[in-house]
């Protein structure tokens, strides 16, 4: 499903880079408004804030939990500061995000071009290889001295709705994949542009790696016991030497690599605020009013979110079975459908009409799956 999913991003990245050059438009939004419009233009932008405030909430709420612990069905994982420290009212989730986001996320927060971030970026990749080395390390450690137990390798389908929960992965396998709002901002600060699509197949490469080893790795040392956030899952002993200090490292890295991932994500969320609001004004960088006001309303938005939603699988299901098959699958095929230029070619139409219609029906069930079970949890509570 990951090496799927990562094909079908870089056929509908071509889509977009194809009839972007056609129309001669430097930005998906002006791609979608050469297209359909300025209504298209507005559903895109209105698509980019939901996909990206959620996916930033959602890397708060990963944060927090890291840091802080969470509690899921009834048992409580501690977090680093707690392990260290003890629970006090400073090491609480709302204080630690607090500090997080004036002391990390603003600062970052503020820079006005996408160029400025490459460094923090190129360190966030590191930093999820250090806490990919360690897992797969330990994994290995274990699998050696045989105390790792035989996983289970099928899903546990026993009636038809657990059949259905089967699709509920979707969303997340389309949000992992989601980079389609920064690729023409990337392009359009390139030296030689025509480098765009060993850049895209290069990072689509590196992360489809990462998400394999991770996930075979992961559930390889957790087994039936792994969490929708498998950080919370490095708390426990792991039955080899430096333990504590190995959970702490993985933990530690990760958290710092979302850190730095932040403003690669508020980045193009800003921009198209701003579209949406300010319409027909200059350029967001030349108005340091309506840049600061932007920036300072979002965080806090984002901040508000991360503090109420109670769980990544709530943020990531939604956002990701709506806005962000939007934003990687659909807009891209209707681009090509819709075919303004006269550029598409038959297996061009094909691909965008299957595109289309794998999207609309596995996030179709996504989300009656999601909603069916809130509903069953819901009045379970009520009962």
């Amino acid at each position: 499903m990951i090496i799927f999913m990562a094909f079908l991003t870089d056929a509908s990245i071509e889509f977009l880079l194809r009839f972007s050059r056609a129309g001669k438009t430097t930005s998906y939004g002006g791609l979608m408004g050469d297209a359909f419009g300025k209504y298209g233009r507005i559903f895109l932008q209105i698509c980019v804030l939901v996909n990206n405030i959620g996916v930033l909430i959602v890397y708060m709420i990963i944060i927090g939990d890291v840091l802080s612990g969470t509690s899921s069905s009834g048992v409580h994982h501690s977090g680093v500061l707690e392990g260290w420290f003890g629970e006090h009212w400073w090491n609480g989730r709302t204080f630690v995000l607090l500090v997080t986001t004036l002391g990390i996320f603003s600062p970052l927060a503020c820079f006005k071009r996408i160029d400025s971030l490459r460094f923090t970026s190129a360190l966030s990749v590191a930093l999820a290889v250090v806490f990919l080395v360690i897992a797969v390390g330990i994994a290995i450690i274990k699998l050696i001295s045989g105390t790792i137990m035989m996983p289970r390798l099928l899903p546990d389908v026993t009636e038809l709705t657990s059949f259905w929960k089967l699709f509920t992965v979707v969303p997340v396998l389309v949000t992992a994949y989601i980079c389609h709002y920064n690729v023409h901002s990337i392009e359009n600060e390139l030296e030689d542009s025509t480098q765009i699509r060993p850049v895209v197949r290069s990072a689509l490469g590196l992360c489809s790696s990462i998400y394999i080893m991770i996930s075979v790795f992961g559930f390889l040392l957790f087994g039936n016991g792994t969490l929708d956030d498998v950080l919370a899952n490095f708390d426990t002993d792991l039955g080899i030497p430096y333990s504590a200090l190995l959970n702490d490292t993985v933990r530690f890295s990760y958290v710092a690599h979302l850190m730095l991932v932040f403003p690669v994500v508020f980045y193009p969320l800003r921009l198209n605020m701003d579209g949406l609001l300010f319409p027909s004004a200059r350029p967001l960088v030349l108005s340091n009013t309506r840049f600061a006001c932007i920036t300072a309303g979002l965080i806090v938005v984002i901040f508000s979110g991360a503090n109420f939603i109670p769980s990544i699988w709530d943020a990531f299901q939604f956002t990701g079975a709506t806005a962000a098959v939007c934003l990687g699958f659909i807009f891209p095929a209707a681009v090509t459908l819709r075919d303004h230029h006269f550029i598409a070619t038959k297996k061009d139409k094909i691909l965008a009409l299957f595109m289309i219609v794998l999207a609309v029906f596995s996030n179709a069930i996504a989300i009656y799956s999601d909603a069916y079970a809130l509903f069953k949890k819901n009045s379970g509570h009520r009962a």
